[in-house]
């Protein structure tokens, strides 16, 4: 019931809001002072633990350089610690252009600014399309809907074709995609000589090759402490690169407390995705994190790439370098198929899938 008697529909009120192809940006557009109810998040969603705001807090998720004059077994220990213990690490000297980092932000912004009308076109829910907008890929599976819009785009095995892109993005997307694919095979060869295993063991499994871009737009909120960017969750894959505007607003869980991962001018975020734990058998963590709405006068804008599996009849599992008498396996084996089919039937919520395959 509503505060004046009359019964709420949720179903149907989504249901107006997805037919309508507006986006939260359209919705900020029309002149909303209040947030949707189906943005309303449950207390527990947004004050569940305290956010950490002591001194150190800048330096807690470690900035890692990549520069090929350190020493690459510092590095591979660097990046081998983050992973353990954090789950996440900024990476600087990574090798792609400050300029090409700005160029994507201000063309995934372009986008997202253009009119209803212009983005309409792309705003589809259905799987197999090179290229889709849409506002919360989960908003009819979650309890509450969360205050972002999404660009996105197929980038591997087959990137999308150039004509499916929309224009004011298409020259950027097709370059970042040469330049995170190159980052992607570099970071994927430090991890697993962090872990032991052979160097070239991620990408011959082609998990360098399954690339999913996810070019986030969150509008400033007019209610933010009514609702969130993004819901606490873990990613699926192997691995995210993620590349954060100036703005702010992603924080991860470690030690019962959120830490906020401060943006640093030319960094990139990398973080530890469930699959990757798995193989790892748990050396590695997946951890949750989420983003919290943004209460700025100005857009934040994010742009992530997933890694996954190329090849849906993958077998997934730990290592079995990493497993012995004494370390046996923590998970079952798996088609990657299957663990997909599951993670797009549920709504983002922390770490029930990776739970699901725990032996």
């Amino acid at each position: 019931m509503t505060q004046d008697g009359e019964t709420y529909d949720r179903l149907n009120a989504v249901k107006q809001f997805d037919a309508s192809k507006l986006g939260v940006k359209g919705l900020i557009d029309s002149g909303i002072t209040t947030i949707p109810k189906f943005f309303v998040h449950p207390p527990e969603n947004l004050s569940d633990l305290p956010i950490r705001e002591d001194d150190g807090i800048d330096d807690v998720i470690p900035t890692i350089d990549l520069s090929t004059v350190n020493d690459r077994s510092e590095i591979v220990d660097q990046i081998s610690r983050a992973s353990r213990e954090l789950g996440f690490f900024q990476i600087v000297n990574h090798g792609v252009p400050v300029e090409v980092l700005d160029g994507m932000i201000e063309a995934i912004k372009g986008f997202h600014e253009q009119s209803t009308e212009v983005k309409a076109k792309y705003y589809r829910r259905e799987y197999g399309h090179g290229v889709s907008y849409i506002s919360n890929i989960d908003l009819f599976h979650s309890k509450a809907a969360s205050w972002r819009d999404t660009l996105q785009v197929k980038l591997g095995p087959k990137c999308a074709d150039a004509e499916e892109i929309p224009e004011i993005c298409r020259k950027e997307v097709i370059q970042w995609n040469t330049y995170v694919t190159q980052l992607s095979e570099h970071l994927m060869e430090l991890l697993c000589e962090g872990l032991g295993v052979a160097s070239g063991k991620l990408k011959e499994m082609t998990f360098s090759e399954g690339r999913l871009m996810v070019g986030h737009y969150y509008p400033p909120c007019p209610q933010p402490d009514l609702t969130i960017g993004i819901t606490s969750h873990t990613d699926p894959g192997v691995l995210t690169v993620l590349l954060q505007d100036h703005i702010g607003g992603l924080q991860v869980k470690h030690n019962g407390k959120w830490l906020k991962v401060k943006p640093v001018r030319g960094a990139l975020v990398i973080n530890i995705a469930d699959l990757l734990q798995i193989l790892s058998n748990d050396e590695y963590v997946s951890v949750e994190h989420r983003v919290v709405a943004n209460s700025s006068n100005e857009p934040r804008i994010s742009v992530g790439v997933f890694f996954n599996s190329a090849v849906s009849e993958n077998l997934c599992g730990p290592f079995p370098e990493l497993t012995s008498p004494e370390k046996p396996a923590k998970y079952r084996q798996f088609t990657y198929e299957d663990y997909m089919k599951r993670f797009f039937t549920k709504e983002l919520d922390g770490k029930s899938l990776t739970n699901y395959y725990k032996l």
